[in-house]
C-alpha cells in the first residue's frame, strides 16, 4: 500500500505553506479562523518569528496559539502548568492548538489499596 500525502482540506502542505495568512485562515474551523482574524497577539508573534528563525531552544506558555503551516517540522516546548513538554509540530497538527499536546493532568493509574483503607476494599485481591 504506498504512502497516503497529506493534505489539509485539499491542500498540500507546500500549498499551504505559499499561502498567505488570510487564505490559510479561510480554510480552518470556526473558532480558529475567528481567534486569527482579530490578529495576532505579541507573545504568538514573538513564538512565530522564533520558529522562522529555527530556534532550537524554543519555549513558550502560549497553548492558545493555532498551529500554523510555517511551524511544522519544528520542536516547541510548551508548558502544561508544572513543566515544559517537548512536542514534535507534524502536518495532521495543523490548525489545533498548541495546548492540545502537552497534556496538562497524568493518567490515573489503579495500584493496591493504600493505607486507611477501608477493611472491603483491603480484601481485594492484589494482582
Amino acid at each position: 500500500m504506498a504512502k497516503k500525502d497529506f493534505t489539509y482540506r485539499g491542500k498540500s502542505l507546500e500549498e499551504l505553506q505559499a499561502m498567505s495568512l488570510k487564505d490559510f485562515i479561510k480554510l480552518l474551523p470556526s473558532r480558529q479562523r475567528r481567534s486569527l482574524t482579530r490578529g495576532l497577539p505579541d507573545q504568538h508573534k514573538k513564538v512565530l518569528a522564533k520558529v522562522k528563525k529555527k530556534d532550537p531552544n524554543l519555549k513558550t506558555q502560549c497553548r492558545d496559539m493555532v498551529i500554523l503551516p510555517e511551524m511544522v517540522n519544528s520542536i516547541i516546548k510548551i508548558y502544561n502548568g508544572k513543566e515544559f513538554v517537548l512536542v514534535s509540530i507534524a502536518p495532521h497538527m495543523i490548525g489545533h492548538y498548541l495546548g492540545e499536546f502537552a497534556f496538562t493532568r497524568k493518567g490515573v493509574k489503579h495500584s493496591a489499596p493504600g493505607i486507611g483503607a477501608t477493611r472491603s476494599s483491603a480484601s481485594v485481591s492484589v494482582r
